[in-house]
């Protein structure tokens, strides 16, 4: 069953929240990966084959609106014996760094996070698409919690519409990088399966992202609803 299919079920599996924050902006920055530990998931979580560990962190205010002002949301993670408050010390309040909530359900996860290493229903390629935010501000911070304010890429000083350009059937991401997200099998330029890595090619079409990810989760750069007006 796909993710979408999940979605429209009455009933669904747990929804599990990840965070990546990425400060490799800044000198010394890195990258750190974590979930709230909600949904009794109090042991690291591997999704993707990366690890994400359990820290407290209550995340709100990520609701998309179509009229006024892009949302600003707001995310408080707990200061364990001080560790958080010596990092925003260390790299300017994180200000500027980008923030990514990945969410998928539970029946999804790597196998390795089941007993026996089993999961027949694990699928890495099952997920909703990815919320990516940058840490605008440090909003508060005591012995107990660190709260930041968090705004979209278009919100940052200095960027203007369009930031890239407008291409209807070319996709800007790089393969199996950050914005693309596919972590599935191999495919080459035409589309066809593979068991070579070397001939892992994308051809950069919306048909070749579909082939890719299904039709519930494409993560197709390019703007296939452009066309040029007639002169």
């Amino acid at each position: 069953m796909t993710i979408k299919a999940e979605i429209q079920l009455l009933e669904q599996s747990a929804l599990i929240e990840l965070f990546i924050l990425d400060s490799t902006n800044l000198p010394g920055g890195g990258i750190t990966r974590f979930h709230a530990g909600t949904n009794k998931l109090l042991q690291p979580v591997v999704w993707q084959g990366q690890t994400y560990e359990p820290l407290p962190i209550e995340a709100s205010g990520f609701d998309m609106t179509t009229q006024g002002a892009t949302p600003r949301p707001k995310v408080k993670i707990v200061n364990i014996n001080g560790l958080l408050s010596a990092q925003v010390k260390q790299f300017d309040d994180f200000v500027g760094c980008k923030l990514t909530r990945k969410r998928t359900f539970a029946k999804y996860l790597d196998a390795v996070n089941f007993p026996s290493s089993t999961n027949p229903t694990a699928d890495p390629n099952q997920f909703i698409a990815d919320d990516i935010w940058y840490v605008e501000r440090k909003v508060s911070e005591n012995r107990h919690i660190i709260e930041f304010e968090l705004s979209s890429a278009f919100d940052l000083m200095g960027v203007l519409l369009p930031n890239r350009q407008i291409i209807q059937n070319s996709c800007p991401w790089k393969y199996r990088g950050a914005e693309c997200g596919y972590a599935g099998g191999y495919y080459n330029v035409n589309n066809a399966t593979t068991s070579v890595q070397a001939d892992d090619i994308c051809a950069k079409t919306l048909t070749a992202c579909k082939v890719r990810f299904g039709t519930s989760a494409v993560r197709f750069g390019g703007f296939p609803g452009a066309v040029r007006n007639a002169r």
